[in-house]
């Protein structure tokens, strides 16, 4: 069975949304991953008469279809402490506010609960996003940090997304959070531990992007088995480690695209994921739903990314077999 691929947008945001659904169609996309961002979505507008069928007429026009939405932006908000200039720059005003910080998770709180009814608008079941954390400022563990601040951390995350995913139960929506550095699940263990934290309810999976465990060491291949009835949604994006002995995994405050860092995001398919093995392991677990492209590469124009990220991603695109190899050694 031919796999769905679609373009996120989250990278697309300073253009038109019917631009980049122009784009994407004409690349052969056959859906778009909709980012809560520019004029793409805007959550707070759910029940406004006429917003979201312009919205489909638009993806109807380009013979796109949309299986998830996304709101990275405003999830980071919901737990991150502190919250500071770098969260002004990514919440868009009406979150921001008068930037006093629990005014701002407040607000984010409130519009990831839109983000579920908007999804529900849409005929979407799957919204992926960040969660932010209270305790990602601890991660070197020094100055020493206390277990029971730890275990507050996880405490706090439970007590702001719970009430967030009990709308998406209502809604009848799935939350997706990407597994990344800086959230409350970040690795192999934080994860462990989050799903711990929210008592494993459905409401809350996984976006699987191997982009952020190729540079932390995590083999993602075996997290899509450990994880297999959290795999809720896949985002394609590469990484290219370059361990000389200088460059190291924490990027030394140096930009994209930098060679002196130690790892850098690049196109699918120019980086070190291990592609194959992944599609095979996504086919063992049975996951059916899209393969997103989530294009970032400092020294690439997306122009030409993107289009190339979804020509090597559909080299996987192979079907699974319905008989055994073996069997035709069975006299």
């Amino acid at each position: 069975m031919s796999r769905a691929y679609t373009l996120f947008t989250g990278q697309w945001a300073d253009l038109p949304f019917e631009e980049v659904a122009k784009l994407a169609s004409g690349w052969g996309y056959d859906g778009l991953e909709i980012a809560v961002s520019g004029d793409h979505l805007d959550a707070w507008r759910w029940d406004e008469p006429g917003y979201v069928d312009s919205k489909l007429a638009v993806l109807q026009k380009y013979n796109l279809k949309v299986w998830a939405i996304s709101n990275h932006l405003k999830g980071q908000a919901v737990c991150d402490d502190p919250i500071d200039f770098r969260h002004e720059g990514i919440v868009g005003p009406k979150v921001w506010g008068d930037g006093d910080p629990e005014g701002v998770r407040t607000r984010a709180a409130e519009e990831m609960k839109h983000t579920a009814r908007l999804a529900k608008a849409l005929g979407v079941k799957t919204v992926v996003g960040f969660t932010g954390s209270s305790i990602w400022q601890y991660v070197a563990m020094f100055p020493p940090v206390p277990a029971q601040v730890i275990e507050a951390g996880y405490q706090d995350f439970a007590d702001r997304w719970n009430p967030i995913l009990d709308v998406f139960d209502d809604c009848g929506a799935r939350f997706a959070h990407e597994v990344h550095p800086s959230e409350i699940a970040y690795d192999y263990w934080t994860t462990v531990r989050t799903l711990e934290a929210i008592g494993h309810r459905p409401a809350f999976g996984l976006n699987w992007d191997p982009s952020h465990f190729m540079w932390q060491g995590i083999d993602p291949v075996s997290f899509i088995w450990d994880f297999k009835d959290r795999i809720y949604h896949v985002d394609c994006k590469d990484t290219k480690l370059r361990p000389t002995g200088r460059n190291t995994v924490l990027g030394s405050h140096l930009a994209w695209g930098d060679p002196r860092r130690g790892w850098d995001f690049v196109s699918a398919g120019r980086g070190d994921v291990p592609w194959e093995s992944s599609f095979r392991a996504l086919a063992a677990i049975g996951y059916d739903g899209p393969i997103s492209v989530e294009w970032e590469d400092a020294g690439m124009d997306r122009l030409h990314g993107a289009p190339e990220a979804l020509a090597n991603l559909k080299k996987y695109d192979f079907p699974v077999s319905n008989t055994s190899f073996d069997a035709a050694f069975k006299q």
